[in-house]
């Protein structure tokens, strides 16, 4: 590609008309939004953060004010009236942390001030907030003749800003429902609202009342409406590709998915436009602002980390949240830290989600994360890592097994007492999971329960690692690596023509260490070596 094709990278823009008028690159969306946006109604997305929920808003904003020369080139330029301008309303709650439901009912009525500037209504506002947003529709309609469009960016923000303050949140919640309930009662005077989000709080929680909000977050025709897909890197972003390594790309970042297998995975944007300015791979996502409430609660619920790859929920436990009602599986599915993998259809009314890392930056940013829940500070992590990779680089594993004790033995004896997942047979492999996993290396957890037995497979420098995992009362049994054997563990891998080690590890519950640490290597196979 010559340097004419290239254009400039998009970071960190959520304005439609900065983003059109520059010379930035520009994935087509209005195909998503087409339909929607003529149709009308109520909808709510919730995604991720860094997804581009806000220039989504943004397009919408643009798209319905009639703004018709941004819109050349793309999809809807000739499947939209250009004649018909409605007024807009644009709320959004993404700036700054809000303290108090003093602060935040303070920036509503400076942002419904703004609108009624933006919009030309000069009437002053009512005292109440409620009464303020709904004057202020109602004017907005009347003053141009057609049907308000209302836009909520970020609509949960000041409730998540707080989570790890009960009482602040429930007020924050009760606050922002004053201001949502209008919408029910506006009805008559809107064509369009859509409001967006990390989570998605309950209806009765935030939307009393608004029976016709239409979620639109599993829905299949728009699991892409925010995101790049494979398509939008190799064709959009094909001049910044040469000299990266597009599988690689694929293993890093790609794997969102909202929906079932028939559903298109999509790239984080944030990472996508990182790496191609920066041109090396790197967590640019999960370093950009990791919420603390996420870990806190990890840590109080004990999570067996293992597990957090082989997650099933029904969609109603997806979409359960609020601040006294919070599941592990919905927290890290609506913050993006898992994702959808597999759907099973209706058997008893309700689909079966099955759920894990959508790709290798979350997977080994958040093991590494919850190291120091686990008993391995954030100073130690690194040279334990350090170590761990060059005993995979040299395969040696009599290193590896002196690693691992050296490991169980430096964790804080008052670390057992203290920590609620201590108290479980499966932090022993917890420990040895997210270690492996932190590193960035592929790690796949082929059976995990938290009754204390887990196999593991580590695949790294062209060798196979099948780990099995019991816990003893002390003395060793030797009946781990037997397992392996018997249950044919390693049939599968066979055919990779790789060198496979069979490790048996027993940990002693009384002594909380290794003390048993078998190693059986198979060589190749014939005929695939």
């Amino acid at each position: 590609m010559s340097s004419v094709d290239r254009q400039t990278l998009p970071i960190g823009i959520q304005s439609f008309e900065k983003l059109r008028k520059g010379h930035y690159y520009y994935v087509d969306k209005t195909p998503l939004i087409h339909t929607m946006a003529e149709t009308g109604g109520y909808y709510f997305l919730s995604r991720p953060r860094r997804f581009g929920k806000s220039l989504l808003l943004d397009t919408l904003r643009c798209l319905f004010e009639g703004r018709e020369p941004l819109f050349e080139g793309l999809y809807i330029h000739d499947k939209w009236d250009w004649q018909t301008q409605l007024p807009v309303v644009r709320l959004s709650f993404s700036n700054g942390v809000v303290s108090s439901r003093q602060d935040l009912d303070a920036n509503i009525r400076y942002q419904l001030q703004q609108q009624r500037d933006a919009l030309g209504i000069e009437e002053p506002p009512p005292d109440r907030i409620a009464d303020d947003f709904a004057n202020l529709i109602e004017n907005a309609h009347r003053a141009y003749g057609q049907r308000v469009v209302v836009l909520i960016d970020e609509y949960d923000k000041p409730i998540l800003d707080n989570l790890l303050n009960p009482e602040l949140a429930r007020e924050l919640r009760e606050g922002l429902k004053n201001l949502y309930s209008v919408l029910k009662d506006a009805d008559p005077h809107l064509h369009f609202v859509l409001l967006t989000g990390v989570s998605k709080f309950s209806k009765v929680s935030l939307f009393s009342g608004l029976n016709n909000l239409n979620d639109i977050t599993l829905d299949a025709p728009f699991a892409a409406i925010c995101g790049y897909t494979d398509h939008d890197i190799d064709t959009v972003f094909a001049p910044e590709l040469p000299g990266l390594d597009r599988e690689e790309i694929r293993r890093w970042y790609n794997g969102y998915r909202w929906g079932g297998q028939e559903v298109e995975a999509v790239y984080n944007p944030f990472d996508v436009l990182l790496l191609l300015q920066k041109r090396e791979f790197g967590p640019y996502w999960f370093e950009s602002a990791t919420p603390t409430f996420l870990v806190d609660l990890l840590k109080k619920r004990g999570i067996f980390t293992p597990q957090l790859n082989t997650l099933q929920a029904k969609a109603q436990l997806l979409g359960r949240f609020d601040v006294d009602d919070i599941t592990t599986e919905g927290l890290l599915f609506q913050t993006g830290y898992i994702t959808i993998k597999d759907v099973q259809e209706p058997v008893l009314g309700y689909r079966l989600y099955s759920l894990g890392f959508p790709n290798r930056e979350v997977e080994s940013s958040l093991n590494e994360l919850l190291l120091p829940m686990l008993g391995i500070g954030y100073s130690e992590a690194q040279t334990y890592q350090l170590t761990l990779f060059k005993v995979l680089r040299e395969h040696d594993l009599a290193a590896l097994e002196a690693h691992f004790k050296a490991l169980y033995a430096g964790l804080p004896h008052d670390w057992y007492r203290n920590n609620p997942i201590a108290r479980y047979e499966g932090h022993y492999a917890s420990v040895f999971y997210s270690h492996f996993a932190a590193l960035g290396v592929n790690v796949t957890v082929e059976d995990a329960s938290h009754r204390g037995k887990v196999d593991m497979s580590v695949d790294f420098g062209g060798h196979i690692y099948l780990f099995e995992f019991k816990v003893v009362e002390q003395l060793p049994e030797g009946k781990a690596l037997e397992q392996i054997k018997a249950k044919g563990y390693a049939d599968k891998h066979r055919a990779s023509g790789k060198p496979i080690h069979l490790i048996g590890v027993e940990f002693s519950s009384v002594e909380r260490q290794i003390v048993a640490f078998e190693v059986e290597t198979l060589p190749p196979a014939a005929g695939y070596a």
